[in-house]
Formats: structure tokens, sequence, C-alpha cells
């Protein structure tokens, strides 16, 4: 949970987690900005929760350094954390036809973990009135990229034997659930703890890995989905069968990308991985798979 944010009672300012450097948590701070102002195509949210994913977790500590040609050399570009939010509009650009004051929203934008924040139109979509505010902004990331993952890069097929890796967490617990809906038979790996969960959300298969290794099941899976990072390439490839796809969530390992994409042209089975491109019509595809009883993986920050 982040900390409170009383409102500043001013039109103009509003209080926002600012990063200026990088390292870890302690380089946030709480400020004072200025308050977005939106141009002819873009809403004002008055955020009302904010998500934390690996990905504000990587933009925090700006690694792997690589990545910092992207995110900004010395320092962030962008000064405020957070991508996925849920809240309501405050204000639309004259040219915004979907969305109007008042309306309870969800979506993606740059600079979530403030008391506003504004995106094009287009990044977010009608808040279902089943789901809570909190619940609504544990979707945006980590639902697109397990649809992506499965649909896109694994082109999953009915009937299909699918093992997701890390099925408790954010894209995890979405991956479990549109597999299924997919009609593939879904294997979940979690701990202990989170065996229920998987359980209650529809996989056919939970192996808590704290007191099986999976890798030597001898079971053959078409489509494996890590998010985890924690086993080797090798050790995957033997559970796929020999025309089998192994996909690598971004988020994951480096390790496991670099040897994935490196090995994939020589063998018969398909090795990958992917970075989630967020849009419009799949954030409203990915949200027919959120359940306001579902327990979600993402921590979420809130604003009064």
């Amino acid at each position: 949970m982040g900390p409170t944010l009383e409102p500043t009672g001013s039109r103009d300012v509003m209080k926002a987690i600012v990063q200026d450097r990088y390292g870890s948590p302690a380089v946030l701070e709480l400020e004072e900005l200025e308050k977005p102002v939106v141009n002819d195509r873009e809403v004002l949210v008055r955020v009302h929760a904010a998500a934390v994913n690996p990905l504000d977790w990587h933009l925090v500590r700006g690694q792997p350094y690589v990545a910092r040609i992207a995110f900004g050399l010395p320092k962030p570009k962008v000064r405020v954390r957070g991508v996925d939010v849920a809240g309501h509009i405050e204000a639309v650009g004259k040219d915004v036809k979907q969305l109007h004051s008042g309306d309870e929203v969800f979506g993606w934008c740059s600079g979530a973990f403030a008391e506003y924040a504004s995106a094009a139109e287009n990044n977010f979509v009608p808040k279902p009135g089943n789901l809570t505010f909190e619940q609504a902004a544990g979707v945006p990331v980590a639902a697109v990229t397990a649809l992506q993952a499965l649909r896109d890069v694994g082109k999953v097929q009915p009937g299909q034997k699918v093992l997701i890796n890390g099925a408790a967490g954010g894209v995890g617990t979405f991956a479990v659930q549109i597999a299924k809906s997919f009609s593939a038979e879904v294997t979940g790996v979690c701990s202990t703890r989170n065996v229920d969960l998987v359980r209650s959300i529809g996989a056919d298969h939970v192996i808590d890995y704290t007191q099986v290794d999976f890798t030597k099941s001898g079971q053959r899976y078409d489509l494996i989905l890590d998010n985890a990072g924690n086993h080797s390439l090798s050790e995957f490839r033997r559970m796929l069968t020999t025309e089998g796809t192994f996909i690598a969530n971004s988020g994951a390992s480096l390790v496991l990308i670099i040897m994935a994409r490196a090995l994939s042209p020589f063998v018969r089975q398909r090795l990958g991985s992917f970075l989630a491109k967020l849009n419009h019509d799949d954030l409203v595809c990915s949200n027919s798979s959120s359940r306001p009883e579902r327990s979600d993986r993402s921590s979420t920050a809130h604003t009064r």
C-alpha cells in the first residue's frame, strides 16, 4: 500500500510520487506538482487507485541498464511513476467523443501515482459496475500481457496442455483464466499459500513448487508461459512437446529471453519472449477475464 494522498484543495496543483534518480524505492518522494492539462484528445482522470507492476519496479531501478536509453540518461525522463490506473473523468478535451466528465474508467497512462493523471481517450474504458476501483486498476498491464502472450504469441488452441509458471501473480492469474476461455487444459504452478487461489480461478491442475519439482514430472505441454524465470531454458524445453511453444514473460528473466531468442531458429520448438503493447481493443477484451471475486496480485495505491 502506498501513502494516502490527501487532496491539495487547489485546482492547479496535485500531490504525486516522483522519482529523480534510479535506485531502491527510497528514491521515491511525495511532492506537489502542477495538475496535468489535457489536450484536445485527452481526458483528465481523478485517480482512485493505481496498480504496482514489475514494470514499475524496473523503471524505479533503471534496470536492465540498457533500458535507460529509453527510460532516460542519467535520470528518468518521466518523474511520476505508475501505468495502471482507475478513477473518474474530471475533464475532457474538445475532441473527446466517447467519455464524459464523471465517467468511472480504468486504463493506462504515464504517471498514475498521483492525484490526477491524463492520457488519450483511447487509453481508457468504462469501469464495470461489478468491479471496485482497486480491482479495475489491477487489470491493464497484467491482463493485456497475458492475453497477448497466449493468443498472439502462443496461439493457444482448444484441448492444448498449457502450463502457467507463476500462476498466482498478476499476469499468471489472468493467464489461467484466459487459457481456460480458449478451452485449454491448464496447469498452474504456484506456492503453497496460493494453491487454492489458482484452483479457484479455473486451473485444471495445480502444482505446488515448494513440494514438487514440476520440471521433472515427465509431463509434456504444448505451451508454457513462464512468469517467474526460476528455471533454465533446457528444463523448460524438456517439458515441451516436439513442436511446443515456450514464452518467457519479458518481466521474468533477461537471461531466459536472450537464450530463447538465440536458440529458437535452430530447433523445432518455438522459443521466444515478447513485450506487451497496450491498446484499447485488448483492454476491453482482457476485462472480460476479470472478476470481482478474484484475488488481485498487483498491489494498489489509493487516493481519496
